[in-house]
Parts: structure tokens; sequence; C-alpha cells
């Protein structure tokens, strides 16, 4: 089990949105855009328990991170995200999870809630020195709450992860973003959007 703090900017765009480059912004070099597809059921309790703490859970299959997601509240745009390893056992939450949830679940199960599928465009962004300045993950979003009903709510977003904290670098994607007409977020995460605007059964 390992675990990281998550800095992100998550961005709202339209479908036929052009994403800029970023390779003009100082001291940083853009990869060559990489795709991926990502598959992510979600859990909580029956009565959302963990989405009412701000607390995600996922198991999520594809990219670079496969394995299971645990997302807690810390400083402000900011969430620890603790890692666990996919087991034999696929769509049982690990232990290790489920007691660090525990005491917000109160003893209620932890079942499936939403299941998203995401085609997803990662453009790495590095500095002159090679290190990793940022990542921009540009998301097509098809999700359902669970159990399914009626038509799946699909969505394009964007994000940029760094790191660690660099405000310089922030404020500048961010600006270049605002410019070619995205908008800032309307909800702090994927799954919070299900929740809000997808139909339940």
């Amino acid at each position: 089990m390992s675990e990281h703090l998550e800095i992100e900017q998550k961005f709202d765009v339209d479908p036929g949105f052009e994403r800029p480059s970023f390779a003009g912004l100082a001291g940083v070099t853009e990869a060559k855009p990489v795709l991926y597809h990502l598959s992510a059921t979600y859990f909580d309790t029956a009565d959302g328990r963990l989405a009412a703490s701000k607390i995600t859970l996922r198991r999520r299959t594809g990219g670079t991170d496969e394995g299971w997601h645990l997302k807690l509240p810390a400083d402000a745009g900011a969430r620890r995200e603790i890692h666990a390893q996919l087991g034999p056992d696929n769509e049982r939450v690990p232990d290790e999870l489920a007691a660090r949830v525990a005491e917000v679940a109160g003893g209620l199960s932890l079942a499936p809630i939403a299941s998203l599928h995401t085609e997803r465009t990662v453009v790495t962004l590095t500095g002159t020195d090679g290190d990793l300045r940022a990542e921009v993950a540009d998301d097509t979003v098809t999700a359902r709450r669970l159990p399914a009903n009626g038509e799946p709510l699909i969505w394009r977003e964007i994000e940029v992860e760094v790191p660690s904290a660099d405000p310089p670098l922030q404020r500048a994607a961010a600006d270049l973003l605002l410019a070619a007409g995205a908008r800032p977020a309307g909800h702090a995460s994927k799954l919070a959007r299900v929740l809000d605007e997808a139909p339940s059964s």
C-alpha cells in the first residue's frame, strides 16, 4: 500500500474543445500525448456516508496506476490518495482500506454505487532538467449510477496535476486553458458529478 498527496485543478470543457499546447509555458517541455482506457467502480455505503465526508473509494483498471484508490480530504486544493493493489477478490474492498473508512461507514457495508469508463489522453510536462512538472489529463467520461438506470452521463473534463505545489505553473496552465474556452469545474470530482446528475434507480 502506498500514499501520496494529490494536487490538481479541474476544468469542464465542451466535447469539441481544442486542447492548447503547453510547450510555451516557461521552463516546460510537452511530451507526446498518450491515450489510456480506464474503468472504475466506486464504493460507498447505501446512504452515501463516504461521499458526505468528501471521501472516494474506487477500484480502477487501465492506465499506469491500476488498483484500489482511497482519496481523503487534505489541505485546500489537495487530497491524500492511498493506493492498494488489485487482489484475487477484485470486487471486495481490501481490508486495509475498509479499516481507514470504518469509522465514517459506521459498520455499514461498502458496495458499488457508480461505474465510470474514461478515455484519457495524458500530456506530460517536464522541466528543462527532465523532472516531472505536471500531468494534463484530458478525459471523456461515460458514467452510470448503480444499479444502472436510463442513459449514461457523458462529459469531457481536463485535470492538471502537479507532484508538488507550483503556484506559477498552476496559474499559467489554468490561464492557458481558460483562454482556450475551458471553465472551472462545477464538481469537485467525477463521482460528485455522477451522484448529482446521473439518473438513479
